[in-house]
């Protein structure tokens, strides 16, 4: 039946009509996949939308703030999913360089930072407020981390600077790294069984906040300058003492060269723009559904022809 599925939307996007552009070069269009569900499922969507276009992709498994540096030097087309607060920093660097630039945001507002599932807060009442997460941090001990409490970051190339906000805010936390988002999951699946209160790494949009309703801790407020400058925020002796931006922004990166090189890909790459919702249900197929990202992707083109034929014309 995923096979069928594949097939027919293949077979849909074959027949859709396309704008008249410039041909595109048939060197193939270089795609990178990272480390979540969500990332890795929208880059084969727009690889097949491309195929559909009659262009060659292939996908390469690039780190996830390497990548611009990647685009930049046009070893990758594109980036599809650029994270204000876990790449904007990364990002940005690599617009100074230049070779790449801002390809447009989506539609869904983003936000990344600790979080919790609902019963965690019924052990500690006075959350989401980061100042009672930390007083009630002996609820988080574990035999790893001692007399401190655990908190379970996102993976180490994720660069979410855990670390130094716990030590900035003067918290009396380990952060530990995940080694992957499943990790992530596993971990709240696992606190789940008898309600033991975990603090872990969570974003939106995502599949789990259908699956478990929580909240995120609320740090000092996002002030442009406090991840670079110590006399902005809270500390003024320290880096990274706010929470990661409340509304982030979710956009795409491309190499400089894409439009010359693949003129009618690019013009459809500038319509793509996800929501929340139809993001979270890319990595619902894969984490909830056991999908193949690849059969994934035929399957979110199948039910949203709607959708992506509009970025074709």
């Amino acid at each position: 039946m995923k096979k069928l599925t594949f097939a027919l939307a293949t077979t849909a996007l074959m027949t859709m009509p396309f704008a008249a552009f410039a041909e595109d070069s048939s060197d193939p269009i270089v795609i990178p996949v990272h480390n979540w569900s969500s990332q890795i499922v929208m880059s084969h969507v727009v690889g097949q939308i491309f195929e559909g276009m009659g262009n060659a992709v292939e996908f390469v498994t690039t780190d996830s703030q390497a990548v611009y540096e990647s685009v930049r030097l046009g070893d990758v087309a594109l980036e599809l999913e650029v994270w204000e607060g876990a790449f904007g920093a990364s990002f940005r660097a690599a617009l100074e360089k230049g070779g790449l630039h801002d390809a447009g945001d989506h539609n869904a507002v983003t936000r990344e930072d600790w979080w919790y599932p609902m019963w965690t807060k019924d052990a500690c009442p006075g959350l989401p407020s980061w100042e009672a997460l930390n007083e009630c941090a002996d609820l988080f001990k574990t035999a790893e981390t001692g007399d401190k409490g655990r908190y379970l970051d996102g993976p180490v190339d994720w660069l979410k600077h855990g670390a130094e906000r716990v030590a900035a805010l003067d918290m009396n936390f380990q952060v530990i790294n995940a080694g992957s988002a499943a990790a992530l999951w596993a971990e709240i699946g696992s606190a789940e069984k008898d309600k033991r209160p975990v603090v872990v790494f969570n974003w939106t949009p995502n599949f789990a906040e259908a699956v478990w309703p929580g909240e995120f801790v609320e740090f000092p407020e996002w002030v442009e300058g406090c991840d670079k400058d110590p006399s902005v925020g809270v500390n003024p002796n320290a880096l990274y003492d706010c929470g990661n931006p409340a509304k982030g922004y979710l956009k795409k990166a491309a190499w400089d060269g894409m439009e010359a090189k693949w003129p009618a890909a690019y013009a459809t790459l500038g319509k793509i723009s996800f929501t929340n919702p139809q993001i979270a249900e890319m990595a619902k197929f894969v984490d909830i559904d056991d999908m193949e990202p690849e059969e994934a992707a035929a399957e979110w083109l199948e039910n949203n022809k709607d959708v992506w034929s509009a970025w074709t014309n």
